[in-house]
This record gives structure tokens, sequence and C-alpha cells, in this order.
């Protein structure tokens, strides 16, 4: 249809795929000959030698480049320090734990909060800190609210606590059955934070001790962030950091299923119940009305034969 042969067509698709392997020869023969001199050269340093070196030769562009380092086992090991997310060194008034034996039973009953920290490596090949905090429904699996900063000061947690609150009030959901529930750190214990939760009448529930096995949810979602939605992703701001949270966000609360609520998505999960939760108290109401009518109508009957 297009005048050319099949032969040529797979012969254009074994071209590109030469000249996308010769592209991958030069760049690892680039790395090696560089590290022969500076065995210890992070990969961003190599790669702004490696554009400059093949300038207006069709050079591989950033992404590319880390796949090829990646793929021939080129990586510098770094040792990261972990960064300390959770302080309770503090004279705060603390909560006791109050959902050790408790199972919710539908949204909103219980939300897990935590922080996490994700890494940003810069140009010398070091790497510094952002940190994110997410707030979960223990139900629904879904993410209520979450944000990233670029420190531990409790301005950060606070605004993902009024993202969870704004997107109930948009929902019209109910809260009266809520606990929150998080670690001893510093950002949940500030009187901002509880005073929040306290004008919403949501219970405060605190872990007892540092185990992590006392929050376990957001424990699991804080490894589903580093291990799956971030896996062998390297950002280079924090602006790339949250663009990168948007995206995994959206899917994760949209598209990803969960077999722990029969492989469907956090979002579904979560209005579905809600929807049938205020169908349940609408079908109460009509029936306590149906009920007053009918008692009325008996009353009357009852005025009527006397």
């Amino acid at each position: 249809m297009f005048g050319v042969t099949k032969q040529a067509y797979f012969k254009d698709i074994e071209q590109n795929r030469l000249s996308k392997l010769t592209q991958e020869a030069f760049a690892v023969e680039f790395i090696h000959s560089i590290r022969k001199i500076d065995p210890g050269i992070g990969g961003m340093k190599l790669w702004y030698m490696y554009r400059k070196e093949f300038k207006g030769n069709a050079p591989l562009g950033r992404d590319r480049f880390e796949t090829v380092v990646d793929k021939y086992g080129l990586k510098v090991r770094q040792k990261i320090r972990k960064p300390r997310t959770t302080d309770s060194r503090h004279g705060l008034p603390l909560y006791p734990n109050l959902v050790k034996a408790f199972i919710p039973e539908g949204p909103n009953q219980l939300w897990v909060s935590d922080i996490t920290y994700i890494p940003i490596w810069i140009d010398d090949g070091e790497c510094k800190f952002c940190y994110l905090s997410l707030i979960m429904d223990a139900y629904s699996e879904e993410i209520m609210g979450y944000q990233v900063g670029a420190t531990l000061e409790a301005f950060y947690c606070i605004m993902s606590l009024r993202k969870a609150l704004r997107k109930c009030d948009e929902r019209l959901a109910d809260l009266t059955a809520l606990i929150h529930h998080s670690d001893r750190g510093i950002q949940y214990a500030s009187s901002r934070y509880v005073d929040i939760l306290k004008e919403r009448s949501i219970r405060i529930s605190m872990t007892e001790s540092g185990n992590p096995k006392e929050n376990p949810q957001a424990e699991r979602i804080n490894n589903t962030f580093k291990n799956e939605l971030f896996y062998n992703r390297h950002f280079c701001s924090l602006a790339e950091v949250r663009a990168g949270v948007d995206m995994a966000v959206e899917f994760y609360n949209r598209s990803r299923q969960h077999m722990s609520i029969d492989r469907r998505t956090p979002n579904e999960e979560a209005l579905s119940s809600e929807l049938q939760s205020q169908w349940s108290i609408s079908y109460a109401v009509f029936g306590l009305k149906k009920m007053g009518e009918r008692g009325a109508a008996h009353r009357g009957r009852e005025t009527s034969k006397g």
C-alpha cells in the first residue's frame, strides 16, 4: 500500500536496532574511559560529560543514558544516609493507641498517616531528601491526602490533612466515627495538627512505640511508593518529585487494582461503599417516614371508629 516491500520494512527495523545498539556501545565505551580515570564518578556527571562530548552526533537522552548505565551494571553503589522522619522526643501531649484490635467496616472509620523520605539526586552525584506525608483510608486503601515538603516541618503534614478533609467535604462524607492513627512524631502531636482533628471531632490515636507493626498499613503504602511506583526513578528536583507524586497518587487511587478489596481500585471501593452507606441511611429514613404515615393513618381510623 505504501510502496515499500516487506524486505525493506524489516531491513529498516534491523538498521534501527543496530543503530540503537551502536549508540549504547559508544555510551558504554565512553563511561569505561572516564571511569579508568575517575572510578567513583556518578551517573549524572557522566551524562553531562557524554552530552558535551557527543553534541551534534545524536547523543542518548538522559533517561536512556540512565537505562544504559543500569542495563550494563555501571552504577556506582552509594550509601544513602537514611534520614530520621519521626522525632518523638518532645514534650507535647500524646494519645493512646485506639486501633490495636480495631477493624474498619467502611470508609472514613480509620485513617493511617506517616511520613517517608524521597532522595533528590544533585549534579555531583550526592543526594538530598524531601519528605512525603500521606494519609490513607484503612478500609478502601484510598490515599486521602498527601503533600511533598522540603523539610520535616508540621506545615506539610497539615496541608496533607487539609487535602483529605477537603476531599471528604466535597463528597459530603460522614466523619463522626473517624479515628486518625499515626506515630508519635512531633508533626502529628503539634498543637495545630491536633486542633484541626479536634475541630472535626476526629478521635486521635498514636502508636505506643517505634515498632512499625503498630502502623502496618502506613508502612506498606510507603513501601509501595518507594519500591513500586518510584522503582528505578531518579528525581533531580523538588518539582520533579511533586509532579511524580501527583501522577503516582492518581494512578494508585484510580487505576491500580488491589487484591485486598477484590481487585477493585481504591476510588471504586470508597465511592461504592459511601453510596451504599448513603442509600442505607436514606432507605432507613424513608422507612421511618412510611412507618410514621402508616401510624398516623391507623390513628385516624381509630379516631373515626371512636
